[in-house]
Protein backbone atom coordinates (compact mmCIF):
# COMPACT_ATOMS: atom_id res chain seq x y z
CA UNK A 1 0.00 0.00 0.00
CA UNK A 2 2.96 2.51 0.64
CA UNK A 3 3.81 2.00 -2.93
CA UNK A 4 0.48 3.10 -4.14
CA UNK A 5 0.15 5.79 -2.04
CA UNK A 6 3.71 7.11 -2.97
CA UNK A 7 2.26 6.38 -6.88
CA UNK A 8 -0.81 8.61 -5.92
CA UNK A 9 1.53 11.48 -4.70
CA UNK A 10 3.84 11.07 -7.70
CA UNK A 11 0.49 11.47 -10.16
CA UNK A 12 -0.24 14.67 -7.74
CA UNK A 13 3.30 15.77 -9.17
CA UNK A 14 1.51 16.70 -12.48
CA UNK A 15 -0.61 19.28 -11.27
CA UNK A 16 2.75 21.03 -10.13
CA UNK A 17 4.39 20.80 -13.84
CA UNK A 18 3.91 23.30 -16.24
CA UNK A 19 3.60 22.70 -19.34
CA UNK A 20 6.64 24.73 -21.01
CA UNK A 21 6.01 25.60 -24.57
CA UNK A 22 3.77 28.16 -23.57
CA UNK A 23 6.65 30.54 -22.76
CA UNK A 24 7.58 30.64 -26.21
CA UNK A 25 3.84 31.23 -27.01
CA UNK A 26 3.76 34.00 -24.48
CA UNK A 27 0.27 33.94 -23.70
CA UNK A 28 -1.60 31.02 -21.37
CA UNK A 29 -0.71 29.11 -18.46
CA UNK A 30 -1.17 25.43 -18.04
CA UNK A 31 -0.35 22.33 -15.94
CA UNK A 32 0.31 18.63 -17.11
CA UNK A 33 -2.44 17.78 -15.02
CA UNK A 34 -5.12 20.09 -16.36
CA UNK A 35 -3.94 19.46 -19.86
CA UNK A 36 -4.77 15.31 -19.07
CA UNK A 37 -7.82 16.40 -17.76
CA UNK A 38 -9.18 18.01 -21.23
CA UNK A 39 -7.48 15.12 -22.98
CA UNK A 40 -9.93 12.57 -21.23
CA UNK A 41 -12.84 13.96 -22.38
CA UNK A 42 -11.80 14.35 -26.04
CA UNK A 43 -11.00 11.17 -26.45
CA UNK A 44 -13.83 9.90 -24.70
CA UNK A 45 -15.64 11.89 -27.56
CA UNK A 46 -13.82 10.82 -30.28
CA UNK A 47 -14.26 7.37 -29.18
CA UNK A 48 -17.91 7.96 -30.02
CA UNK A 49 -17.54 8.88 -32.89
CA UNK A 50 -15.64 5.95 -34.07
CA UNK A 51 -16.83 2.38 -34.69
CA UNK A 52 -15.14 -0.73 -33.15
CA UNK A 53 -12.67 1.21 -30.59
CA UNK A 54 -12.01 -0.21 -27.12
CA UNK A 55 -12.88 2.67 -24.95
CA UNK A 56 -11.44 1.59 -21.78
CA UNK A 57 -7.73 1.36 -23.84
CA UNK A 58 -8.79 4.92 -25.54
CA UNK A 59 -9.67 6.71 -21.71
CA UNK A 60 -6.74 4.78 -20.21
CA UNK A 61 -3.92 6.17 -22.46
CA UNK A 62 -5.36 9.54 -22.68
CA UNK A 63 -4.91 9.62 -18.69
CA UNK A 64 -1.58 7.91 -18.61
CA UNK A 65 0.02 9.45 -21.45
CA UNK A 66 2.07 12.27 -20.12
CA UNK A 67 2.42 10.59 -16.75
CA UNK A 68 6.40 10.57 -17.07
CA UNK A 69 6.44 13.75 -17.17
CA UNK A 70 6.55 13.58 -13.51
CA UNK A 71 9.47 12.51 -13.39
CA UNK A 72 11.06 13.90 -16.41
CA UNK A 73 9.15 16.98 -16.59
CA UNK A 74 7.63 18.73 -19.71
CA UNK A 75 9.91 19.49 -22.45
CA UNK A 76 8.74 21.71 -24.89
CA UNK A 77 9.88 21.78 -28.59
CA UNK A 78 12.94 23.81 -28.01
CA UNK A 79 13.80 21.71 -25.12
CA UNK A 80 13.83 18.68 -26.77
CA UNK A 81 16.54 19.45 -29.61
CA UNK A 82 19.01 19.92 -26.53
CA UNK A 83 17.87 17.31 -24.27
CA UNK A 84 16.73 13.82 -23.97
CA UNK A 85 13.87 12.60 -21.32
CA UNK A 86 14.19 8.70 -20.31
CA UNK A 87 10.50 8.43 -20.58
CA UNK A 88 11.19 4.18 -20.84
CA UNK A 89 13.12 4.32 -17.68
CA UNK A 90 10.71 6.86 -15.64
CA UNK A 91 7.81 4.32 -16.58
CA UNK A 92 10.36 1.19 -15.99
CA UNK A 93 11.06 2.38 -12.46
CA UNK A 94 7.52 3.16 -11.59
CA UNK A 95 6.00 0.22 -12.93
CA UNK A 96 8.40 -1.81 -10.88
CA UNK A 97 6.97 -0.57 -7.36
CA UNK A 98 3.49 -1.40 -8.00
CA UNK A 99 1.01 -4.41 -8.92
CA UNK A 100 -0.25 -2.39 -11.55
CA UNK A 101 2.87 -1.13 -13.00
CA UNK A 102 2.81 -3.33 -16.09
CA UNK A 103 -0.49 -2.45 -17.40
CA UNK A 104 0.61 1.75 -17.23
CA UNK A 105 3.83 0.28 -18.70
CA UNK A 106 2.10 -1.44 -21.68
CA UNK A 107 -0.81 1.29 -21.97
CA UNK A 108 1.96 4.04 -22.71
CA UNK A 109 4.16 2.41 -24.63
CA UNK A 110 1.17 1.43 -27.14
CA UNK A 111 0.36 4.88 -26.96
CA UNK A 112 3.97 5.66 -28.04
CA UNK A 113 4.47 3.24 -30.78
CA UNK A 114 0.86 4.94 -32.26
CA UNK A 115 0.02 1.67 -34.11
CA UNK A 116 -3.41 0.85 -33.04
CA UNK A 117 -6.95 2.57 -33.82
CA UNK A 118 -6.67 3.53 -30.03
CA UNK A 119 -3.59 4.62 -30.13
CA UNK A 120 -3.86 7.15 -32.92
CA UNK A 121 -7.41 8.21 -31.13
CA UNK A 122 -5.44 8.85 -28.21
CA UNK A 123 -2.68 10.72 -29.91
CA UNK A 124 -5.31 12.39 -31.59
CA UNK A 125 -6.82 13.65 -28.24
CA UNK A 126 -3.16 14.72 -27.22
CA UNK A 127 -3.16 17.39 -30.18
CA UNK A 128 -6.72 18.54 -30.24
CA UNK A 129 -6.63 19.68 -26.79
CA UNK A 130 -3.28 21.65 -27.83
CA UNK A 131 -5.31 23.16 -30.24
CA UNK A 132 -8.10 23.98 -27.78
CA UNK A 133 -5.77 25.48 -26.06
CA UNK A 134 -4.44 27.37 -29.30
CA UNK A 135 -7.89 28.99 -29.92
CA UNK A 136 -8.55 30.00 -26.74
CA UNK A 137 -5.24 31.83 -26.84
CA UNK A 138 -6.19 32.98 -30.35
CA UNK A 139 -9.25 34.18 -29.31
CA UNK A 140 -7.69 36.55 -26.30
CA UNK A 141 -5.73 38.34 -29.19
CA UNK A 142 -1.95 35.78 -29.46
CA UNK A 143 -0.73 36.30 -32.31
CA UNK A 144 0.78 33.15 -32.41
CA UNK A 145 -1.42 30.72 -31.93
CA UNK A 146 -2.06 30.47 -35.61
CA UNK A 147 0.82 29.62 -36.76
CA UNK A 148 0.99 26.83 -33.67
CA UNK A 149 -2.15 25.68 -34.79
CA UNK A 150 -1.27 24.90 -38.54
CA UNK A 151 1.43 22.36 -37.43
CA UNK A 152 -0.70 20.77 -34.81
CA UNK A 153 -3.31 20.16 -37.23
CA UNK A 154 -1.22 18.32 -38.99
CA UNK A 155 0.29 15.80 -36.63
CA UNK A 156 -4.12 15.10 -36.76
CA UNK A 157 -4.28 11.33 -37.54
CA UNK A 158 -8.22 10.35 -37.83
CA UNK A 159 -10.98 12.23 -40.18
CA UNK A 160 -12.81 12.15 -36.95
CA UNK A 161 -10.45 14.30 -35.17
CA UNK A 162 -9.62 16.66 -38.33
CA UNK A 163 -13.55 17.15 -38.92
CA UNK A 164 -13.53 18.37 -34.72
CA UNK A 165 -10.55 20.59 -35.25
CA UNK A 166 -12.65 22.51 -38.40
CA UNK A 167 -15.13 22.61 -36.42
CA UNK A 168 -12.60 23.49 -32.99
CA UNK A 169 -11.34 26.38 -35.37
CA UNK A 170 -14.72 27.64 -36.37
CA UNK A 171 -16.31 28.59 -33.31
CA UNK A 172 -15.54 30.86 -31.14
CA UNK A 173 -14.46 29.22 -27.38
CA UNK A 174 -16.66 31.82 -25.69
CA UNK A 175 -19.71 30.36 -27.46
CA UNK A 176 -20.63 27.81 -25.15
CA UNK A 177 -21.86 30.09 -22.94
CA UNK A 178 -22.08 34.05 -24.80
CA UNK A 179 -23.44 33.30 -27.46
CA UNK A 180 -27.22 34.32 -26.50
CA UNK A 181 -26.37 38.08 -25.96
CA UNK A 182 -29.37 39.34 -25.00
CA UNK A 183 -31.73 40.80 -22.61
CA UNK A 184 -30.47 38.51 -20.00
CA UNK A 185 -26.78 39.85 -19.94
CA UNK A 186 -28.08 43.20 -19.17
CA UNK A 187 -31.00 42.15 -16.65
CA UNK A 188 -29.45 39.03 -15.02
CA UNK A 189 -32.99 37.38 -15.74
CA UNK A 190 -34.68 39.52 -13.59
CA UNK A 191 -37.75 41.00 -15.33
CA UNK A 192 -38.09 44.14 -13.16
CA UNK A 193 -35.11 45.39 -14.39
CA UNK A 194 -36.02 45.82 -17.77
Amino acid sequence: MENIANFLFEVGMLKRTPRTGLQFLGSGEESVAAHVFRVVFIGYALVHLEQDVDEKKVIKMCFLHDLPEARTGDLNYVNKKYVTAHEQKAISDLAATIPFGDDIQNIIEEFNRAETKEARIAHDADQLELILMLKENKDLGNRYADEWISFAVKRLRTEKAQALARAILETDSTAWWFKDKGDWWVNGGNPRLK
